[in-house]
């Protein structure tokens, strides 16, 4: 816990963002020691010099004591890459957040989820259409993913809510920095079932300039992004440009070529984006069997104290017997016998080579 406030501390400081962050990890080997650095010790590290004057002005101005005190107080919860339950299809992004701030709750189902966004300006035919797709995929245990916009990213939070799913809002502002302000309810009811989520920390304001960085996460914790309506300037294209970008699958719904809450949409599926012209090609793209069988596998739970020591090593990049073996600090006997059996329930695989992958974190078949 007391490391995590050298990295609310760092990402405080305006100029450091992913690959810096990554530098100083990899320079010092963690944060507590980057703070305390000196100036030519940052410059090896690769900041340059106006940004290690604002590490060290913050060393003198910002209390990380009373910081992390406030975040605490607000029931805010942090995740950094180091986190296990960081998300792993966040990961897989160019320059992932290096933090997460997080009210409500990120769950390990929560990795299959769809985002849903367009418009603020949203006509009766894109109101009825996110209301149709948020329904099916919150009632079929796909969480909903928006940005707690006017329009349809409020609808698309409703509807999840309404259905009994999970929905989750990325915010261009602190977490305790509700945006619109009238969604403030809203956002209080997705805490009870999701989460709100932001890169930005605590007391942050919703400046314009947030608000297109932030939909590269709304994209990277998605299986597929669906724009419903979009005018030729819409925000929405911004983040089906970001999902195209990360391998992930984009989906648009076709509207009339006269109507501008439809020009977005109907350009993306010009380019390239799959038009979506019912529920089933969500269904059919995303393979709903298998994720409900990843599901099933994720909530098998270790019998003992050797599976959860095996399970945690595990990933979902191939790891041999004998460097199991070597983490583990367990005989190689207990190790191949209690592999097997997980293996017989489905909670790992062996993928050759003897040579294992734990099943609850295999995401790749899923990438689009």
């Amino acid at each position: 816990m007391d490391d995590k406030k050298y990295w609310v501390g760092f990402n405080l400081i305006k100029g450091i963002g992913a690959v810096r962050m990554q530098g100083l990890v990899a320079y010092f080997g963690d944060l507590q020691t980057a703070w305390g650095a000196d100036s030519f010790s940052l410059a090896e590290a690769g900041l340059g010099a106006k940004v290690i004057e604002r590490v060290l002005a913050a060393r003198q101005k910002v209390d990380l004591d009373q910081v992390w005190a406030k975040i605490e107080s607000q029931g805010i919860k942090i995740l950094t890459w180091q986190d296990e339950a960081y998300p792993s299809r966040l990961k897989e992004i160019d320059q992932p957040p290096p933090v997460m701030y997080i009210r409500g709750e990120y769950l390990p189902d929560d990795l299959f989820a769809v985002a849903i966004v367009g418009t603020r300006r949203v006509t009766p035919y894109g109101r009825q259409i996110t209301e149709e797709i948020s329904s099916f995929l919150a009632s079929n245990g796909i969480t909903v993913v928006s940005g707690l916009a006017r329009g349809v990213d409020a609808i698309a939070h409703q509807t999840a809510l309404k259905s009994g799913g999970r929905t989750i809002g990325i915010l261009g502002s602190g977490v305790d920095k509700i945006y619109p302000p009238e969604h403030l309810k809203l956002a209080e009811q997705m805490m009870e079932r999701g989460a709100i989520i932001s890169d930005y920390a605590p007391g942050t304001p919703p400046d314009a300039s947030n608000f297109p960085p932030r939909n590269r996460i709304i994209s990277g914790l998605s299986l597929a992004v669906v724009v419903i309506e979009a005018g030729e300037t819409s925000g929405a294209l911004i983040t089906a440009e970001f999902a195209a970008e990360q391998g992930r699958e984009v989906f648009a719904v076709p509207g009339s070529i006269l109507a501008p809450q439809s020009k977005g949409t109907n350009k993306l599926i010009q380019n390239g984006a799959l038009p979506l012209l019912s529920v089933n090609d969500i269904m059919q793209a995303l393979d709903f069997t298998r994720i409900g069988e990843h599901k099933a596998a994720r909530k098998v739970i270790p019998a003992d104290e050797t599976e959860a020591r095996l399970l945690n090593l595990l990933g979902g990049e191939p790891l041999h017997v004998d460097e199991i073996r070597n983490q583990a600090d367990l005989p190689i006997e207990r190790v191949s016998a209690t592999l097997a059996l997980m293996e017989l329930k489905g909670m790992v695989r062996q993928v050759g080579g003897m040579n294992y992958v734990a099943v609850r974190e295999e995401q790749g078949n899923y990438k689009t």
